[in-house]
């Protein structure tokens, strides 16, 4: 008698958990053993909906929180008790989650709460800053404690996890974000933006988004952007907007009517990796283009004063610069000015994976079955 398929709940809420997600989701289910459930928390509604469809893939169940205005609190609240009202009709023996977000925290704890196993893909990255990035330091580190099987991207990562005696096996897996870039990127994606002749000049690919860079960061940022475009006439700036309007309308403001910027509504991950396929250099505090850029051999400069990720910065593929509008000149005009600095970061090996990661993490949730 054949036994009972695993019961796993993989549970996601934004855009990159969504990205780094799809390879886990889509080995999962090619399991002939794996029972997979796929919930959605709805903290980004229609920018999941663009990744579950580019990789051909379907929730069971969408809690739709995401309502204007919500706080943290509210996030974590709804989730919570959404999620446990799931689980205790659904019963599942593993939840997956994926990284430092509100969903990723709530979703660990909700499990945690009925005891449920849970799995954390992309464990163990760290800046030692509390409040730096706010609230991902505390989440990642909260989601740490109450798991049993932890993910780890890097070898960095995996001494993270030792130092901070966490519980459960530590598994050595890779980035699912590299498998998932490699798969868009074969497909050779289109990104076309009005007015913009990728062949005609040198594009710098920025995004802004983190709540360290409201403020004066941001028009900070917006000031060094606008310097590096006359220093350089021949480059043009693409910066897919944040729908936040706390983002938005003070880079509107100062960028809006330069002829060489190009604001645009957030590209779809299809349009994102083609866009970095085709830029000259990438200035951003993203934490994912960090990852994925220097797999297709973009330079990338981080526009923060600490990073998760400083195998990147070992590796020399990334820079940390900060956001001051002197050294975002200073930096750039280094990488647009000198070939031999651009070549160095351009071809430094990637740190964060080959590509076969979600198969990794399979393996290891079959494994913790088996045992």
């Amino acid at each position: 008698m054949a036994n009972p398929p695993i019961r796993i709940c993989i549970i996601l809420g934004t855009r990159p958990e969504a990205i780094k997600l799809a390879p886990v989701i889509r080995q999962c289910r090619e399991q002939a053993d794996f029972e997979t459930q796929v919930v959605l928390t709805g903290q980004h509604q229609e920018m999941v909906a663009q990744v579950m469809d580019l990789f051909g893939l379907q929730a069971d169940y969408d809690l739709a929180i995401m309502q204007h205005g919500q706080t943290l609190t509210d996030i974590t609240d709804r989730t919570l008790r959404g999620l446990d009202r799931f689980f205790q009709e659904k019963q599942p023996q593993m939840v997956l989650v994926q990284g430092d977000t509100t969903t990723a925290f709530a979703a660990a704890l909700a499990a945690f709460y009925q005891k449920i196993p849970v799995g954390h893909v992309e464990a163990g990255l760290r800046t030692n800053d509390l409040f730096n990035p706010y609230p991902e330091e505390a989440n990642r580190r909260l989601i740490s404690q109450i798991t049993q099987l932890h993910f780890a991207p890097t070898q960095l990562s995996v001494q993270h996890l030792e130092r901070s005696s966490v519980m459960g096996k530590i598994h050595l897996t890779g980035n699912t974000v590299i498998d998932a870039l490699l798969t868009v990127a074969d497909r050779q994606p289109a990104c076309d933006i009005p007015g913009l002749d990728w062949q005609s000049c040198r594009t710098i690919l920025a995004t802004v988004h983190r709540r360290e860079n409201w403020g004066e960061p941001l028009q900070d940022i917006a000031h060094g952007f606008l310097q590096t475009l006359e220093k350089f006439p021949d480059t043009a700036l693409l910066l897919p907007l944040h729908r936040n309007p706390t983002v938005r309308e003070p880079l509107q403001a100062i960028l809006g009517d330069h002829p060489r910027v190009f604001l645009t509504e957030p590209l779809d991950y299809a349009e994102l990796v083609g866009a970095i396929q085709r830029s000259y250099l990438l200035l951003t505090d993203s934490g994912g283009l960090q990852e994925e850029a220097p797999s297709l051999g973009k330079p990338v400069l981080v526009l923060r004063e600490t990073t998760e990720r400083p195998e990147a910065i070992d590796a020399g593929t990334a820079k940390l610069i900060g956001t001051a509008s002197d050294r975002i000149l200073e930096e750039s005009a280094n990488l647009l000015s000198n070939p031999v600095a651009y070549r160095t970061m351009a071809n430094a090996v990637n740190p964060f994976g080959d590509g076969h990661a979600a198969e990794r993490i399979v393996k290891a949730v079959r494994e913790y079955f088996q045992e």
